[in-house]
């Protein structure tokens, strides 16, 4: 069997695991709320989140086509790029676990690609003026919109609800929580597995020569990695965001959930890769600010706006290395 072919088979491996990495990291964003408030158990919740993931998965592949050919130029993408790709998002997405910091796993690889692509046919095999309006732009719109978001609808539901007592809202919107934060995963699966879709299709496309497409079991195989991921629960991850930004009753975790998913579902439907991370993140933020300001964690928030600024750079120059690194030693 060829060298070629085995590094393919590599590739493709490697970028489920990356999905699965991605599934655990980012289980925080659909479940921790849904936890933090008890409306549902971590167990539960995780199998719920898992279910839904998948699901989302399945629903779509415009996010997949802009990461897979919409970033950089596909005639200079290799099997050296990919590998470089996924192992610096992988590396990035591990150690921000580690830590406990709700990092954006989309900017981690996006940064990555990108970056690996550089290093190896310059800035010019970059497709600029989309990484600017569909990675650049909404880096910053999607969060402004998650924040602001949360806060008018929390404010909606406090001028909607302040004559009801606070058991009957509690009761209420504890199932009404196990709505949002299935619509929440549902569409955290459709954006980000769709994301290791992409470089699975691309994978395929550079080893075969053929036109870019999603294939069907490219889309079962990144479905199933990313809720095995999420099963495996990111318990460092889930406590940052469900509790350490801001504390939240049911009737909260409702608006973040909904607010959050509504952003990704439309996002999701233009082709747009946003960070899932850092849309949920922002909602809760909004949602506390609406009770009062004081109530969110500033040096909390600030450790965590801190790993998204320096998400794409790192692994920008971080896959650059790798590649840098894997070409001397192949050539």
């Amino acid at each position: 069997m060829e060298l070629a072919f085995l590094f393919f088979i590599a590739i493709v491996v490697i970028a489920l695991i990356f999905d699965y990495i991605n599934g655990f990291h980012d289980a925080a964003n659909a479940i921790a709320t849904i936890v933090s408030t008890k409306v549902l158990s971590p167990r539960i919740a995780v199998i719920y989140g898992a279910i839904l993931n998948f699901v989302g998965a399945l629903l779509g592949t415009q996010v997949a086509a802009t990461v897979g050919e919409g970033l950089v130029n596909v005639e200079v993408v290799t099997s050296e790029v990919l590998f470089a790709a996924l192992i610096s998002a992988i590396v990035w997405n591990l150690l921000t676990w580690y830590k406990g910091l709700p990092s954006s796993s989309s900017h981690a690889l996006m940064g990555s690609l990108m970056g690996a692509a550089a290093f190896a046919a310059g800035s010019q095999s970059l497709h600029w003026d989309i990484i600017t309006y569909k990675v650049i732009i909404p880096m910053f719109t999607s969060p402004v919109m998650g924040f602001v978001g949360g806060y008018f609808v929390m404010i909606g539901l406090y001028w909607l609800f302040h004559k009801i007592t606070l058991p009957t809202i509690n009761g209420v919107f504890s199932k009404l929580q196990i709505l949002s934060c299935g619509y929440l995963a549902i569409t955290h699966g459709s954006n980000d597995a769709q994301k290791t879709m992409g470089i699975i299709a691309l994978a395929v496309a550079s080893y075969y020569h053929t036109p870019f497409h999603v294939s069907g079991w490219i889309i079962v195989s990144c479905a199933v990695a990313m809720g095995l991921g999420t099963v495996a629960g990111g318990w460092r991850i889930m406590r940052t965001v469900g509790s350490k930004i801001v504390r939240v009753k049911p009737i909260q975790g409702f608006a973040a959930e909904a607010v959050g998913g509504s952003v990704l579902f439309l996002t999701a439907h233009f082709g747009i890769p946003v960070s899932t991370t850092h849309t949920i993140t922002t909602s809760i933020m909004g949602v506390g600010s609406a009770k009062r300001l004081s109530a969110l964690k500033l040096k909390v928030i600030g450790n965590i706006v801190g790993s998204w600024v320096l998400t794409l750079p790192i692994t920008f120059l971080l896959s650059g290395g790798i590649y840098w690194a894997v070409h001397k030693i192949l050539h």
